[in-house]
């Protein structure tokens, strides 16, 4: 069975989806450590980024001074 495609499937989805939420939960923490608390309208733009966006996001937020730096690099990495 776990040699089946569709295991593999479920299996690697379960993986991402996991890698997802601690890379979410991570970067909520540290940009709430980092700049108080996160507006309702900003955390859902952030939680609907990619996984490699998220980790982007980990490492650009060390540079962040304030929300609209923030605010800023979420308008620049969202679609036109």
């Amino acid at each position: 069975m776990q040699e089946s495609v569709i295991y593999q499937d479920i299996l690697q989805k379960g993986e991402e989806r996991g890698k997802k939420q601690g890379a979410l939960q991570l970067v909520l923490r540290q940009l709430t450590r980092r700049l108080g608390a996160v507006e309702p309208q900003t955390e859902q733009q952030i939680r609907a980024l990619a996984i490699a966006q998220l980790e982007d996001l980990a490492e650009a937020l060390l540079d962040f001074t304030s929300q609209a730096d923030l605010a800023s690099y979420l308008t620049n990495i969202s679609p036109a």
